[in-house]
């Protein structure tokens, strides 16, 4: 890749190209936890955050009655800093000469003002719009004059707050190759290969600790059995409304294929599964062009998500309020060349994978220098991810409406997107994960009350197809 065109897809603050195209689809904020006192309790004095994404600083509050407001952080009179403003529940005001804002941006006072001033009523600061989803507070970054698009209809938003767990974590990289990491179905019988197989009784909440879907000669198969034994996966790929579907077939015998199917929706988000109930949809949101949060959401189709164990879980690897890891190449990640001989292939550690893609993606630099690298057979769906996201940037330049779900045509519709990893009959791969899907689907107590997933929208298109 050349250099210019490497810059072209990392870079995303205001005004550069992928920055623009970012911009027009939603992307997380905070998670409502980060507002919770008992994680954080100066949230319970004074419920303010300094936020930054897209290389860009607000400032993001919450009023007394439950109400959000994100604007931006610099205050309108002369600049000063609205991230340490006076919360007075129904607005944010500056300590600097005392104005006033409310969560529309409207300037409601300025107290300093000679009586009868109207100088606040031609103040508007610009606020963006928020909508609470899954755990997730999420934010619009368009153009003013243009409207957003419906929220998307995925499953993770479809759930009840019952069944769906949001979690984060910054990491000091591009956004981009921290998504690419999760698009790459080959990375995970090397980058998380585990020496031996725990107890399956004890994988909740652990990804790629429990069980395949299904048996062999009448036994359950470890997912870290799999990705051990069986690392030449064939990958294929799709194309859908939201981006891709991607498939990847590891043949275990001459009767049996494991089946893992995901989805790279467009432009930073992945969704696979957690385990035989439980999937997992990862958005990367750019802080600017050199850290990124990911925002995971855990969706359960059987019983409601232990949130309590998920969330210590993984509080385990981070520091609060802003939840940076504890790992990172300050400290080598955890690196540890004994475990690498004896336990992991990696040697980062066996209770959380998460540092694994962390040091996959930290470990490139800060903005990984494509110019240096060789693609396999297997980066197939990165390269396809690559021209999709150039073609997106290159339509919003000219005018055009941005793919999948910033197009409101296809944002309004749902459609899973629909994952599995388990053991298929070789031979009847598609019809067995579809009926899989869709057995999952019946069993869920939510799921019965929504519309079916759309798979008009799908159905032209086979998962082992691959696009030109």
């Amino acid at each position: 890749m050349k250099a210019e065109l490497n810059e072209m897809i990392t870079r995303i603050g205001p005004g550069t190209p992928c920055g623009d195209l970012m911009r027009r689809y939603w992307q997380p904020v905070a998670l409502v936890d980060e507002f919770n006192p008992t994680l954080d309790p100066a949230m319970g004095v004074r419920p303010v955050k300094a936020v930054r994404l897209l290389g860009q600083d607000f400032v993001l509050f919450k009023n007394a009655d439950g109400s959000y407001g994100l604007l931006d952080r610099d205050c309108p009179h002369r600049g000063a800093n609205l991230a340490f403003g006076r919360n007075e529940g129904d607005g944010l005001r500056c300590p600097f000469h005392g104005w006033k804002f409310d969560a529309a941006g409207r300037c409601t006072d300025t107290p300093g003002e000679p009586t009868g001033s109207t100088l606040c009523q031609r103040i508007q600061q610009r606020s963006y719009p928020l909508l609470e989803k899954a755990g997730v507070l999420f934010g619009w970054f368009g153009p003013e004059d243009v409207s957003p698009p419906p929220f998307p209809a995925f499953d993770c938003f479809a759930a009840p707050a019952t069944h769906s767990f949001a979690f984060k974590g910054l990491w000091n990289c591009n956004w981009l190759q921290a998504f690419e990491v999760g698009i790459d179905p080959a990375h995970a019988s090397f980058l998380h290969r585990f020496f031996f197989d725990e107890s399956l009784e004890e994988s909740y909440g652990r990804q790629f600790r429990g069980a395949s879907l299904g048996e062999l000669d009448g036994q359950r198969l470890p997912m870290t059995k799999v990705m051990r034994e069986f690392d030449q996966p064939d990958i294929s790929f799709a194309p859908m409304p939201y981006g891709l579907q991607l498939t990847s077939l590891r043949p275990i015998n001459d009767q049996i294929t494991h089946t893992r199917v995901t989805n790279a929706i467009f432009p930073s988000t992945f969704v696979i599964p957690l385990s035989e109930t439980m999937t997992i949809t990862q958005i990367h949101v750019p802080v600017d062009d050199t850290k990124n949060y990911w925002y995971a959401i855990f969706t359960s189709f059987d019983a409601p998500v232990d949130k309590e164990v998920m969330r210590n879980q993984r509080l385990e690897a981070v520091t609060l309020p802003d939840y940076i890891p504890k790992s990172g190449q300050h400290n080598n990640w955890g690196f540890s060349a004994d475990e690498q001989q004896s336990r992991t292939y990696l040697g980062m550690g066996e209770s959380d994978i998460n540092v694994h893609d962390q040091w996959a993606c930290e470990s490139m630099g800060a903005i990984q220098d494509r110019t240096r690298e060789h693609l396999g057979t297997t980066d197939k769906v990165i390269m396809a991810n690559r021209r999709n996201l150039i073609k997106a940037i290159e339509t919003v330049q000219a005018g055009g409406t941005p793919p999948g779900v910033a197009d409101s045509e296809i944002a309004a519709h749902r459609m899973g997107p629909d994952t599995v990893d388990g053991l298929a009959p070789t031979g009847g791969v598609e019809a067995w994960w579809r009926h899989a899907v869709q057995a999952k689907r019946d069993n869920a107590p939510w799921d019965a009350a929504l519309k079916p997933v759309a798979e008009p929208l799908a159905a032209e298109y086979s998962p082992h197809e691959e696009a030109s």
